[in-house]
């Protein structure tokens, strides 16, 4: 029987091991059967170029390659890591069309890459799950979430808040603050926005809040809502206020409804967030 989908597998920051992806593939046939996903890892997963998974044009080079690709019906990224926004507005601009009838999964520094397709009118792109969530205790149930979603748009999948806003996206928060003013920054009139980070100071996500929420795209969102800040560096000193109090307190400040807790962040219960609306 052939396969329900193509997945292409790139790296658009930092490597993957082998022994990764042939675990992801053979999890992937033991759990879907019949109708199994073929995933197809490509070789510049394995690359490695100092930080990088192979030198910018390496990475560039494979994301333009699968995501140009019409035999592939989604792209998902193997891991986070910085690089993504090293590449992204010179491989964006050599997609073609049939670049924009694929599923985009990743998250973290994917979200430089994710939030760039968003802003060019991609119309299936996704914050979730990813391979290297494989290699966390109980991950297989995080990459299980993404297949289920990438397969069938399963609901259970889905950030439960997204069934009742009329849309969404969801970034790093770092991230986000990163690609502010840059082509990668999409159009978020609207929208709530979903934050999450993972192995930030408070000072700097407090620093990071700042800008986000004076940015005019932000102001004109319809809230803004908070996953999981996690493995947080301890300070020299108390920073004296809580992830979610600063967020309240930026929000506060710029008129920006704060709508509470979400369910992402950089661990095995991270949810989908698709962009937009919801697609039912």
């Amino acid at each position: 029987m052939a396969p329900s989908l193509r997945i292409g597998v790139v790296a658009p920051g930092t490597r993957i091991d082998p022994a990764l992806a042939e675990r992801v593939k053979a999890f992937a046939t033991d759990s879907f059967l019949d109708h199994a996903p073929e995933i197809i890892f490509h070789p510049q997963c394995f690359e490695s170029a100092g930080h990088f998974a192979g030198d910018d044009g390496a990475r560039a080079g494979a994301l333009i390659e699968f995501a140009n690709d019409p035999s592939f019906n989604a792209i998902w990224f193997a891991r986070g890591g910085y690089g993504a926004c090293r590449i992204a507005e010179a491989a964006l601009s050599q997609l073609n069309g049939a670049s924009r009838l694929k599923t985009y999964l990743g998250y973290s520094d994917n979200g430089a890459i994710l939030g760039g397709l968003y802003a060019r009118g991609y119309e299936n792109v996704a914050h979730g799950p990813i391979p290297v969530d494989m290699t966390r205790a109980g991950g297989e149930g995080a990459v299980k979430r993404a297949l289920n979603w990438l397969i069938d748009r399963a609901p259970e999948s889905v950030e439960l808040g997204v069934m009742f806003d009329a849309k969404c996206a969801a970034f790093n928060l770092t991230v986000f603050q990163s690609i502010l003013g840059t082509s990668l920054e999409p159009d978020l009139s609207g929208h709530v926005l979903m934050l999450e980070d993972v192995g930030e100071y408070l000072y700097r996500l407090d620093r990071a809040l700042f800008q986000i929420t004076a940015s005019a795209n932000v102001r004109s969102v319809k809230g803004i809502k908070l996953g999981r800040i996690s493995e947080v560096p301890e300070n020299d000193k108390p920073f004296g206020a809580t992830a979610e109090e600063m967020t309240r307190y930026w929000c506060a400040k710029a008129g920006i409804a704060y709508l509470g807790r979400c369910d992402i962040g950089h661990d095995i219960e991270n949810k989908v967030v698709p962009f937009g609306s919801p697609k039912r």
